[in-house]
Parts: C-alpha cells; sequence; structure tokens
C-alpha cells in the first residue's frame, strides 16, 4: 500500500505545488482523496486518470475540488476514451454543487450530462463506510467553515492512512485516526491563531504534530501550507511532540507501507 501527494498547498498552488490532492494505490486499487487546483498533472504522472478506483471528497472548497472540472474535460475529450464511467464520490450535498458547477461549464441545456457523461456520481453516508476491493473508507466530521470530512483508508481491515482533510483542533478524530500507519494532517498555521479554539477551522503545526503521535502513526506528512510560512519551520514545530518520520506534502513524494 502506498501514497502519492498530488499537491499540499493551502487555499492556492504554491510555486510548483498544487492544492490537496492524494493518490492511494496498493496494484489492483487507486483512489484519489481530494483533487485540488494543479493536481490532475501530478496525477498523471502516476496512474492512468482514466482507470481510477474512485475519487473521494472530502467537502466543496474550492482548494479541494477544482481540478475535478479539469479531469472532466480530460475524461470527456482527450483522444483516447475510459472504459468506463469513473466513480465519484461526494460529501452530503455534493450533488446539488455539481449541478450548478456543471450549469456553470456547461450550460442549463447541456449540464445534466456534463459530468455524469464520465463520472458515477454519488454521495456518500458518513455514517456510513465505502469499500473497494480491498480497501474500506470511514469518516468522521471535522471542524471546518463548511462540513467537511476526515478519512481512515484501511485494508483488509488494518488502519492504513489517516488523512485529516480541513479540520481545526476541536474535531474528535483521535478516535478514528488511531492505529493508523500514515497520517496527512493539515498545518495551515505555523503557531497559535487569534479565532476561537470552539470554531478554528485549521491546525497549527504543532495541532498537527499531536493528532500524528495521538494515533501512534509512524510517518506524519504535513499538508495544507504556505510557502511564505515555510516548510522547515512547521516540520520543526511538529517535530517538538512527533518523533517519528516527518515529511512534507511535496507533489510526488511517495510513502509505501
Amino acid at each position: 500500500m502506498k501514497v502519492t501527494v498530488l499537491g499540499g498547498a493551502a487555499a492556492n498552488p504554491n510555486t510548483g505545488q498544487g492544492c490537496s490532492g492524494f493518490l492511494i494505490d496498493d496494484g489492483e486499487t487507486t483512489l484519489v482523496l481530494d483533487l485540488g487546483p494543479g493536481t490532475l498533472l501530478e496525477l498523471r504522472r502516476h496512474t492512468d486518470y482514466r482507470t481510477l478506483s474512485a475519487v473521494v471528497l472530502s467537502h466543496l472548497h474550492v482548494d479541494h475540488v477544482l481540478d475535478l472540472v479539469a479531469l472532466c474535460f480530460a475524461l470527456l475529450h482527450n483522444p483516447v476514451k475510459p472504459p468506463g464511467l469513473v466513480p465519484l464520490w461526494l460529501p452530503p450535498g455534493g450533488l446539488a454543487f455539481l449541478d450548478l458547477l456543471s450549469k456553470a461549464f456547461s450550460g442549463e441545456d447541456k449540464a445534466s450530462a456534463f459530468f455524469p457523461s464520465v463520472f458515477h456520481c454519488q454521495e456518500y453516508d458518513p455514517m456510513d463506510s465505502l469499500t473497494f476491493k480491498r480497501f474500506t473508507l470511514r469518516f468522521a466530521p471535522t471542524v471546518h467553515y463548511i462540513p467537511c470530512w476526515a478519512m481512515l483508508v484501511e485494508r483488509d481491515g488494518e488502519p492504513g492512512l489517516f488523512y485529516s482533510a480541513d479540520t481545526g483542533p476541536a474535531a474528535n478524530l483521535a478516535l478514528l485516526a488511531r492505529g493508523a500507519r500514515v497520517v496527512i494532517a493539515e498545518a495551515t498555521y505555523l503557531g497559535p491563531s487569534d479565532e476561537p479554539f470552539a470554531s478554528r477551522g485549521h491546525l497549527s503545526a504543532t495541532e498537527a504534530g499531536e493528532l500524528a503521535a495521538s494515533a501512534g502513526a509512524e510517518t506524519l506528512i504535513l499538508a495544507h501550507f504556505w510557502e511564505e510560512v515555510g516548510g522547515e519551520e512547521l516540520r520543526r514545530h511538529a517535530a517538538t511532540v512527533f518523533d517519528g518520520r516527518l515529511e512534507l506534502a511535496r507533489p510526488g513524494l511517495t510513502i509505501s507501507w
């Protein structure tokens, strides 16, 4: 089982780095968790986007979904056609969001055939799980500015990877993350924030380290960061509370276990 980073920038792409997007692969199943701007370019370096097992979106902010539009155009117009519909799993409310997006990019008369022409579009129930061959995805609500769900990827029942998506520290994610070998945690802030703890929608690097430590993870990938903050500073802060392998979410980084 391995994860490949497709992006990792916060809100807008950093220099040479797209936003949130991660490819999970075990040789027979390829899952993409989020597909922010700039991630399709990296995805094409690592797998055939036409044969993805599924794309699963944590929430509907633009830095997590924009390259879904680029992927739609690729599947529609590339001269090499996909063998079938790519499964697309959306959070609650995602189908209505997709309908609005279809109208914006294809017009009222063609909207119903835009995304559904290339994706099998479904909403997941965060209280339930999704199964893709040997993979199972489980969800937990985060604290963010719109509804958002963290994800645990299990293989044959064993916790493999935990993805925090976008979350503040008040979310109760430790239970879902427990036992994950690899934690991908957002690290938007370097230090304390002025936002109220209960409603803050992002983590600091130290809080990301604490989440990985509480999970007992071997590896922490810091994601959702601004290049202006400084990656090495983020690593330094996270390392004060997490003593495992520590990486920044750089495009092309691959970790296997």
